[in-house]
This record gives C-alpha cells, sequence and structure tokens, in this order.
C-alpha cells in the first residue's frame, strides 16, 4: 500500500513555523536596526529620509498589516500623561544644556537661534523623535504590550548602543530614560508622551545650547561632582 502526502503532518509545520506577532516584531525589529546602523547618514535631511523609511515606514506597514496600531493613537490618558513626562524631564535638559560635554555636542546639526532657521530645524528634529519611538517604544514596548509590563525591557540595550557616540552622562543615562519612556508609554497604550517628551528634549536642547547657560556652568559641576562620568 503506497503511502501518499501526510496533510495533517504538513499542517503541523506550517503551524510551527507560523511566527507570533510577538515573534514578528522582534525578527522585524532586528532587521531594521540592523538596516538603520548600516544605512543612518550624517545629514540632517537625508537622516530624515531614512530614519521615515525604515523607523516609521516598517514598524506602521507590520503593525496595520496585523491590526495593531503600535501606539498610534492619542486619547485624554495619552494627553496627561504627556504633560506629566514632559514635565518630569524637562529640568534633565535644562541642567544637562549647562554641562561642557553637552555644549560641545549639541546642536548636532548646524542651525541658528534665529526662528526662521531654527524653526524648521525644530520640526526636523521631531520628525526623527517620531521615528525614533515609533521604533523603540511603538514596536518594541506598546505594539507588543500583550506579554506584560516586561515589554518595556526590551530595548533598553538597543537603545544604549545607539547612544555609544554621545556624551558618556547621556550614554549612562539612555538605558533608564528609555525604560522611563517605556513604562509611560506602557501605560498610556500611545507613544505619544514619548514622542512629546523626545522631540521637545531635542528642540529645547539645542535652543538652550545656542543661548548662555542658565546656570553657571561651574556651580552645576559642582552639584554634579559626585557623578562618575566626564560632565
Amino acid at each position: 500500500m503506497s503511502s501518499g502526502p501526510d496533510p495533517h503532518g504538513g499542517r503541523w509545520l506550517r503551524g510551527r513555523l507560523r511566527l507570533s506577532w510577538v515573534q514578528k516584531s522582534l525578527v522585524v525589529g532586528a532587521v531594521l536596526t540592523l538596516l538603520w546602523m548600516q544605512l543612518i547618514p550624517l545629514e540632517l535631511e537625508r537622516r530624515i529620509v531614512v530614519d521615515g523609511v525604515l523607523l516609521i515606514g516598517g514598524p506602521l506597514a507590520l503593525g496595520l498589516s496585523h491590526g495593531n496600531r503600535i501606539g498610534w493613537r492619542v486619547d485624554r490618558i495619552a494627553v496627561r500623561n504627556t504633560i506629566l513626562l514632559a514635565l518630569f524631564v524637562l529640568p534633565f535638559y535644562v541642567v544637562g544644556s549647562t554641562l561642557p560635554t553637552i555644549r560641545a555636542y549639541y546642536p548636532i546639526w548646524e542651525t541658528a537661534a534665529a526662528p526662521a532657521a531654527f524653526v524648521p530645524h525644530a520640526i526636523k528634529l521631531f520628525i526623527l523623535a517620531l521615528a525614533a519611538e515609533t521604533y523603540y517604544r511603538g514596536l518594541l514596548c506598546v505594539g507588543v504590550k500583550e506579554i506584560g509590563i516586561g515589554a518595556v525591557f526590551i530595548s533598553p540595550v538597543v537603545y544604549m548602543l545607539h547612544h555609544t557616540s554621545k556624551p558618556p552622562i547621556e550614554f549612562v543615562l539612555s538605558g533608564p530614560t528609555d525604560v522611563l519612556f517605556g513604562a509611560v508609554d506602557y501605560k498610556s497604550d500611545s507613544i505619544l508622551p514619548s514622542v512629546i517628551a523626545h522631540g521637545g528634549g531635542l528642540a529645547l536642547l539645542d535652543w538652550l545650547v545656542l543661548h548662555d547657560p542658565l546656570f553657571a556652568p561651574e556651580t552645576v559641576l559642582h552639584w554634579l561632582s559626585w557623578v562618575p562620568v566626564p560632565l
């Protein structure tokens, strides 16, 4: 008696090979970050294009194809948490803008304090923040919140690796910042809080660095003399 193909065996194999939404998110996230690290340009305008295609287009395409908005939503809770997070991180940007290592590094892309130059610059920074948060907090946190609060710990290591070229204090704080932003977005079921905190912080930091420090750098360095990294 000849044996034909086993349809049940084929169905079992296909079932074993089918990835869950969380698995797909992690695989796509890994592919996107590898592509981004290879393609990232130095020029701001080209950076916006690359980040827009990879970090916004990629996650959104995957999410929407599975009925998952990956945090692209706004409601009363998201707005409230956005205000609270922005107020919490504001002092960090203000104090950070007085540090010599920060003032030597920023603005990353040349701009001026005149509104005609700075406003378009700030808009571009917000686009970069939207791209980063769509990837880190959208695809890899809010998008996979079905796994529970552990979702906020998926991206900190990658986020820190992407900050290795930044001033030491920013590199050290990038991991905790990732967890904080992820936790707030997770509770909000929206990436709005981290987009505003991140984008607004980048724009504010550049604006402050373009002007005289609000506090004497020597005084701030004295306050932070206990910090074990160069400031």
